[in-house]
């Protein structure tokens, strides 16, 4: 075996450029890279072979992949009290201390928002009317319904879409949580929020598809995304049944990832997707399209 097919192999099973730089002297200073020994070749030096090794964003002493720059923005849901205030002081004259009217402008509670995608429903359905839930998308619901309850928590209210496969996902939902509120919600509809990068072949909406579901799901991620009203003591658990375009660009926007990356996410039926929102504004993704509750051979993502 040839030395220089030894250097391949040792890196292809080592996985680090540490490997191959180490190899690389060892091969230059006996001269395998056609050198006599001890002399520098140009094209085959150990500098040339490092920055090979190396991915782009990388620097020989750095072994980091570099930060896109963007910071976390903390007022991203126009909620956050401190821009209220300058040098301590509310821009608008008030008769309390300054202090202990921002700290009483801050929310102190989390809310949790889970969402879940419809279930399996009729795809060759004549307008939304007859796109009702099929059988499986039935027994997917329950189980969702089932695996909500189980979870324990003291959930606050239902909201969902006003399209057929999501009001009857939610329906069946609501017998597993006796005693939680029921909302419905147009801004909730499935739609083509955001052209997707990259693009793919077989969806293709046209512009005003997307200027019109995009203002429109927009609207609905700043009416149910944000951080907790300050009135607000404790923690909340709160559903919103929809569908998987509007879940996917909602976790992208709270997490303040591209939004045209919306699509690079896959949901299947009746999945749960947690997202938790704390008062400072910091946005976690507990858990994204969680089916695992149900059978394998229930698992579906139409």
């Amino acid at each position: 075996m040839s030395y220089r097919r030894t250097i391949k192999l040792v890196c292809g099973f080592a996985g680090g450029s540490a490997v191959l730089v180490v190899a690389a002297a060892a091969a230059e200073s006996r001269g395998y890279f056609g050198d006599k020994q001890g002399e520098r070749s140009g094209q085959w030096s150990r500098f040339n072979i490092l920055q090979a090794a190396q991915p782009a964003t990388w620097s020989t002493g750095n072994h980091t992949v570099a930060s896109t720059g963007h910071a976390w923005d903390f007022n991203w849901d126009k909620r956050d009290p401190s821009p209220l205030f300058t040098n301590g002081k509310k821009k608008e004259n008030s008769s309390e201390d300054p202090s202990s009217e921002q700290e009483n402008g801050k929310p102190k509670a989390t809310r949790n928002i889970l969402f879940i995608r419809h279930s399996q429903y009729n795809l060759s359905g004549n307008g939304d009317h007859e796109r009702i839930l099929t059988p499986l998308g039935r027994e997917q619901a329950e189980f969702t319904g089932q695996r909500l309850a189980a979870l324990g928590l003291k959930y606050d209210i239902m909201v969902y879409s006003t399209m057929a496969r999501a009001t009857e996902t939610a329906n069946i939902i609501s017998k597993y949580l006796p005693g939680v509120e029921l909302v419905s919600c147009d801004l909730l509809r499935e739609g083509a929020p955001i052209e997707p990068v990259p693009p793919v072949n077989h969806w293709k909406p046209d512009a005003v598809q997307y200027h019109e579901d995009g203002a429109r799901i927009e609207a609905a991620f700043r009416r149910y995304i944000h951080r907790a009203d300050p009135k607000q003591k404790e923690d909340s658990y709160e559903i919103i049944v929809c569908h998987a375009n509007v879940i996917r660009y909602f976790v992208c926007r709270a997490l303040q990832f591209p939004p045209e990356g919306w699509l690079r996410m896959g949901l299947n039926n009746g999945s749960i997707t947690w997202l938790t929102v704390r008062p400072s504004g910091r946005v976690a993704l507990r858990t994204l399209g969680d089916s695992g509750f149900m059978p394998p051979d229930k698992l579906t993502r139409t």
